[in-house]
């Protein structure tokens, strides 16, 4: 399926369950890709994952030619964003001086 299918089929669904009725802008499939993208980065952190190390998978999953496009979601929520500077900010004090 290309993206032009998808993305009518995805508009046609949330208008009939009429899902974002009222959102402006209203969603789009990119936002799904988003919200997985996001919810994982911060599933790796609440887990104690190795953010750093699993990245790459994450970028290879959504197709980003470049690892370094995926950084951009470290910032994407505020919640994440604190997270990832707790973890900065703790392996800062970890190293020895």
């Amino acid at each position: 399926m290309v993206y032009p299918t998808v993305h009518v089929v995805f508009r046609k669904i949330c208008t009939a369950t009429r899902i974002g009725a009222d959102a402006d802008p209203p969603p789009r499939i990119h936002d799904l890709r988003h919200t997985f993208a996001v919810r994982t980065l911060l599933n790796w952190y609440r887990t104690g994952a190795d953010v750093e190390a699993k990245l790459p998978t994450l970028s290879t999953y959504l197709g980003h030619r470049d690892p370094r496009s995926t950084y951009w979601y470290l910032s994407a929520t505020p919640e994440l964003l604190m997270l990832a500077a707790r973890r900065l900010e703790l392996a800062k004090t970890a190293v020895p001086r």
